[in-house]
């Protein structure tokens, strides 16, 4: 059983950079992609940026160039660094893992989408 745990949410002026942390246990296959999703309210949940184990990276249109993931120790932290944010980037922001599949012909992000395991999430908030 993967457990996740999100940290390093905040409230932040436009244009502030925030850095999010997702810590990882449980892992008992080889492969695992993890990746971020947020959900605001009345809006649906959508995804932000995921890596999986073999080192591929998605990210979603509206936080490219700004958002960079990375991880450490074989995916047992994530980070997702959050520049020139803006009010639009506030929701409650999810970690999710999933195991893995290398020879998938979708992205991580796209394949987290019925992810098994989610943390309980971190609430981002910019103000404008």
């Amino acid at each position: 059983q993967v457990q996740l745990s999100e940290s390093g949410g905040g409230s932040v002026q436009a244009g502030g950079s925030l850095r999010l942390s997702c810590t990882a246990s449980g892992y008992t296959y080889r492969s695992y992609c993890i990746g971020w999703f947020r959900q605001a309210p009345g809006k649906e949940r959508e995804g932000v940026a995921a890596i999986s184990s073999d080192g591929r990276i998605d990210y979603a249109d509206s936080v490219k160039g700004r958002f960079t993931v990375s991880q450490e120790n074989g995916l047992t932290t994530v980070h997702l660094q959050m520049n020139s944010l803006k009010p639009e980037d506030t929701a409650m922001y999810y970690c999710a893992a999933d195991r893995w599949d290398p020879g998938s012909y979708m992205g991580p992000l796209r394949y987290l989408r019925h992810a098994d395991y989610w943390g309980r999430g971190t609430q981002v908030t910019v103000s404008s």
